[in-house]
């Protein structure tokens, strides 16, 4: 059976002027596709096998094509927005006739020129169409183990959970909302720190480097931070999680290890308003 939205290798049954039809092989089912001449192998003939991408035409027709589309069914990509219209967005996926993304399956606003992970479905019309809705399109099983480093793109985010990750384009991964510093948006790629592997083969992420690794680096944060303020900060243990996160975007667990380190190094003293530098 032809497939709509996925390359595959398919039989020429037979040649017209406008180019050749072409079929699977031993497909009795009668159903063809037409390969256009611009796109037919030299000297191609009944029998020949022909490996195409089957999409529709202008017309909403089913028709082949050689050329490799930048992402078909099951095999999500970034794509660039080439045209907003009151039906939706037009995007660039590699061929003659650029790919809608309907309204209803956008997160968020676009414009001319974003680029957006998106996967390919065939809406009720029997018509090929991109959507930011992924979840349902990603796999659980990757070759990802606890404390692997990956890559992946935003495609979602929810203030309660956290941030949906579309780790390689095609397996699920999200940041918890306690693992979630800094500023994400939608489309953003990220670098990522496997902190979990549930049973069901779903990736808990963290954008912080293991603890042994990030005090370091927390510290350095909050000695430029005192250093900017006069050698004194107006935090310490007694702060809340939120004031430590809105003025150093890193969770008061983290806060108090780096302060720890630094009250060792004999760096800063605690006193009754925060946390003081020691000059030397």
């Amino acid at each position: 059976m032809i497939q709509l939205g996925k390359t595959q290798t398919l039989t020429v049954t037979r040649q017209s002027p406008n180019g050749v039809y072409l079929n699977e092989k031993e497909d009795a089912s009668g159903q063809e596709v037409l390969l256009p001449n611009a796109q037919v192998p030299t000297d191609a003939k009944v029998g020949d096998e022909v490996e195409v991408f089957v999409y529709n035409d202008s017309k909403d027709r089913m028709i082949a094509t050689r050329k490799t589309p930048s992402l078909q069914i099951g095999e999500p990509a970034v794509l660039r927005v080439v045209q907003t219209t009151n039906i939706g967005a037009f995007l660039d996926w590699g061929l003659d006739k650029d790919l809608l993304l309907p309204f209803k399956q956008q997160s968020g606003i676009l414009n001319e020129g974003d680029e957006v992970l998106v996967g390919l479905y065939v809406d009720k019309s029997h018509r090929l169409c991109a959507t930011m809705k992924l979840y349902d399109m990603l796999g659980s099983e990757s070759p990802y183990q606890k404390g692997d480093r990956v890559s992946g793109t935003v495609y979602r985010i929810n203030r309660e959970l956290g941030c949906f990750v579309a780790v390689d384009g095609k397996y699920h991964g999200m940041i918890p909302m306690k693992e979630l510093y800094g500023n994400f948006r939608i489309g953003d790629t990220i670098s990522a720190r496997v902190k979990k592997v549930y049973e069901d083969g779903k990736l808990e992420l963290s954008v912080r480097e293991a603890a042994h690794e990030e005090i370091e680096g927390d510290a350095q944060i909050i000695l430029d931070r005192m250093k900017q303020s006069g050698g004194r900060l107006g935090l310490n243990d007694d702060s809340s999680p939120e004031a430590i996160k809105s003025a150093l975007n890193m969770s008061k667990k983290a806060f108090k290890r780096a302060v720890g380190r630094l009250l060792k190094e004999g760096v800063l003293k605690i006193t009754d308003d925060g946390i003081e530098l020691l000059w030397k």
